[in-house]
């Protein structure tokens, strides 16, 4: 099987439709489906998750903008960067970042971690439909 990527794009909720559409043209699609995730606390931001094939971005395309490369947790359905994960170990560990901290994963389920200007930001999701093709 070829190297997926699993992406994550920010997009207000009357965008959908135009960047599903942008998504589908701009890659091969990994599992063939798009998970929309709404913000809990802000129902108008969606949140698109999606695999894509390694390289596959197509020509004459570019990703949706408020795209960033992201990793899951799947027992939890946590979303995360590097830099938020870091972040968070920090905050919890008086500053420091440990890679042997153990992290409660219960506690972030459906949330997305990001860093936004140098802070972490943790963002409460729920899914609101997965569009399969």
């Amino acid at each position: 099987m070829n190297e997926t990527q699993l992406l994550c794009t920010f997009i207000a909720a009357d965008k959908l439709d135009e960047n599903v559409n942008l998504i589908k043209n701009s890659y091969t699609l990994a599992f063939n489906n798009i998970y929309v995730l709404e913000n809990v606390d802000d129902p108008n931001q969606f949140i698109l998750t999606y695999n894509i094939v390694v390289g596959s971005l197509k020509e004459h395309y570019a990703p949706p903008a408020s795209t960033i490369s992201v990793h899951r947790k799947k027992q939890t359905n946590t979303i995360y960067t590097i830099n938020a994960l870091n972040a968070l170990i920090a905050s919890k560990n008086g500053g420091k970042i440990d890679k042997s901290y153990k992290i409660d994963w219960d506690e972030l389920k459906n949330s997305i971690l990001v860093t936004a200007h140098g802070q972490l930001k943790i963002v409460k999701t729920k899914i609101k439909e997965i569009l399969n093709f």
